[in-house]
C-alpha cells in the first residue's frame, strides 16, 4: 500500500481504537521528519554564523591595532578622525606672538586687540589660486557651524605675498570668496617688513615666485584662546587633478568647516 494513500476516517471506523505509537511505517507530516542531511545543513549554518561573527570582530581588532593613538590634549567634541584629517596638534600654552597690521577696510589691529575672543589665524596669498580658496570656504562654513557662538571666534588671516599686499588686494579677495559675509573675518596686511615679521614668529615659510605667480607658503591654522594663549594648531591640504589644480571632495570641506567649529568652540565658554 502505498504510504501517501489517504482513507476516509468513515472507512476505518470500527477497527478499533488506533495507536497512539508510530509504526515504523506510519506516513508523518513532512514538516515532522527529520533526517541526517537536514541536521548536517543546520550544523552548517550555525558553523557559518559563527565564523561570520568571528571575522568581524577580528577585523575590529585589526582596524583599532592599526589605528594611530589619540593624541592628549585635542578636544572631545573633535573625533580622532577628524583630528587626524585636520592634523590637529594641541601646542604649548604661550601667548602668541603679538602683532598690529592693516585690515580689509584700511583701520589698524592688532592681536592683543581681540583678547577676550577666540582666535582662528591663517596665512593666505590675496592672489592665490591653490589652497587659500579652499580654506576660504572651509572658513565660512565653520562660521555657520558657530550659530549663536561666532560673536566669541574672530577669523584672521595674515597676508604673505610681498606683491600684493595693498588694501585693496585683501579687500578684493574677501569679496571674491565671501569671506566678508563672516562677521568678525579680519584679513591684515602691511608692509613687506611688517608682513615678514609676523611669518617669522609663527614659522611660516614664504617663497615668492614673482608678481604674477602664486606664493608657495606654509599653511597653518593657529587657535588662540581668548587670553592671547595659542591652544591648537591645524594643517591644511588640497589634493590635485592632473591638470594642476586644487581640490578637496566637498565632503572634506565640510568636515574641515565642522573641525574648525569644534576646535574653536572648545576654547570659548
Amino acid at each position: 500500500m502505498d504510504t501517501n494513500d489517504r482513507r476516509d476516517p468513515s472507512e476505518t471506523a470500527g477497527e478499533g481504537t488506533a495507536s497512539t505509537t508510530d509504526e515504523p511505517g506510519d506516513a508523518r507530516e513532512p514538516w515532522l521528519r527529520r533526517g541526517p542531511g537536514l541536521v548536517l545543513i543546520g550544523a552548517l549554518a550555525f558553523v557559518v554564523v559563527i565564523a561570520g561573527f568571528v571575522a568581524v570582530a577580528a577585523n575590529r581588532y585589526r582596524d583599532q591595532q592599526n589605528q594611530p593613538p589619540r593624541l592628549t590634549g585635542i578636544p572631545a567634541s573633535v573625533s580622532s578622525s577628524l583630528a587626524d584629517l585636520m592634523a590637529l596638534s594641541p601646542l604649548p600654552s604661550k601667548v602668541a606672538p603679538d602683532f598690529t597690521l592693516v585690515d580689509q577696510r584700511g583701520r589698524p589691529t592688532s592681536l592683543s586687540s581681540l583678547r577676550g575672543k577666540a582666535v582662528v589665524l591663517e596665512f593666505m596669498d590675496p592672489r592665490c589660486t591653490d589652497i587659500c580658496p579652499i580654506v576660504s570656504q572651509e572658513f565660512v562654513d565653520a562660521y555657520h557651524d558657530l550659530g549663536a557662538k561666532s560673536k566669541r571666534v574672530v577669523f584672521v588671516a595674515v597676508n604673505v605675498n610681498q606683491y600684493h599686499e595693498r588694501v585693496a588686494d585683501v579687500a578684493a579677495f574677501s569679496r571674491e570668496h565671501q569671506l566678508n559675509t563672516i562677521s568678525s573675518w579680519l584679513f591684515l596686511t602691511g608692509s613687506t617688513s611688517a608682513l615678514a615679521a609676523v611669518w617669522r614668529d609663527y614659522g611660516i615659510e614664504v617663497i615668492s615666485r614673482g608678481p604674477h605667480a602664486d606664493v608657495v607658503h606654509t599653511s597653518s591654522v593657529y587657535f588662540i584662546d581668548p587670553t592671547g594663549h595659542e591652544r591648537f594648531l591645524a594643517n591644511p591640504v588640497v589634493d590635485h587633478t592632473t591638470s594642476g589644480a586644487s581640490f578637496l571632495p566637498g565632503g572634506q570641506i565640510t568636515s574641515w568647516g565642522r573641525g574648525i567649529s569644534l576646535t574653536a568652540q572648545s576654547l570659548v565658554p
